[in-house]
């Protein structure tokens, strides 16, 4: 697995790259060192001590063989292997999701894929099978039940725009995309929920550097999360949260009706 440019701060795996570390020093070895000896690359050796890439079982087996730790490392290695889901998700996006449960209105914005608590599950899966393997389904099953909010007593009110894009793109095959583009029509007639497109004739907007949401609540300041590439953000500074409800509301102010967007969705179905 390719390294990351901002460490994973799981548990398991900070633990992992301590343990290594301290034991590599205890041992008087520099990370070229010990890697010559296990046969790995030297800049793998120093990308887990960051916690910037994952350490393979391989790894973990030729680590507990030489410092004869009666297994430790693999067991750390089992750890982070059963939680590898929620350490490949971007950073700041968990702490993101305890917020979101919390909020009574919802504003997001997507310029390249339906937001993730719009998503069906088929569409979802083609999404999240591309990247994470063997993680696919846990994490689409956890992706599935954060809908939940939209079915409790009191739901929040919530507000997707989407670029135009964004329902053209045919992500998974025809049955794929037409299910989703149901489901959208749905949510969109929902009494809690304002959908809106951005149409290509816009040209370029302030929405096209990247898709973000806003959440606000009855008892407490909005926060704001930010994704692009793989990367995300939580925002809590009151300034960056500004920020991005002003960029809220100069996209927002090149929508089309809730009419006429939802007469785009169905234009998009037809198209298929």
């Amino acid at each position: 697995m390719p390294a990351r440019s901002e460490p994973y701060d799981g548990p398991a795996i900070v633990t992992f790259a301590k343990e290594l570390e301290w034991r590599r020093k205890q041992a008087g070895l520099s990370k070229k060192d010990l890697a010559e000896k296990l046969g790995f690359a030297d800049s793998y050796v120093g990308q887990v001590e960051l916690c910037k890439n994952l350490p393979s079982e391989e790894f973990a087996n030729a680590l507990d063989t030489f410092f004869q730790v009666d297994g430790l490392f693999s067991r750390l290695w089992g750890r982070i292997n059963e939680t590898r889901h929620l350490s490949i998700l971007p950073p700041g996006f968990p702490e993101y999701l305890g917020y979101e449960e919390k909020a009574n209105h919802i504003r997001v914005f997507s310029t390249n894929l339906i937001s993730g608590l719009f998503q069906t599950e088929a569409y979802a899966n083609t999404i999240i099978s591309t990247t994470m393997g063997s993680a696919t389904g846990k994490l689409v099953a956890e992706r599935m039940e954060r809908k939940s909010i939209f079915e409790q007593d009191d739901p929040p009110h919530t507000f997707l725009v989407l670029d135009e894009s964004v329902i053209r793109r045919n992500v998974g095959g025809k049955e794929v995309m037409h299910d989703q583009l149901t489901h959208l029509l749905e949510m969109g007639r929902r009494e809690r929920c304002q959908l809106q497109i951005v149409p290509y004739d816009t040209g370029y907007h302030a929405g096209l550097t990247g898709s973000f949401i806003l959440l606000g609540f009855e008892d407490g300041p909005e926060i704001a999360y930010t994704e692009s590439s793989g990367e995300g953000m939580l925002l809590k500074q009151r300034d960056r949260v500004a920020l991005q409800a002003v960029t809220w509301d100069l996209v927002q102010g090149h929508t089309l009706s809730v009419e006429e967007s939802l007469a785009m969705i169905r234009d998009a179905m037809e198209r298929l």
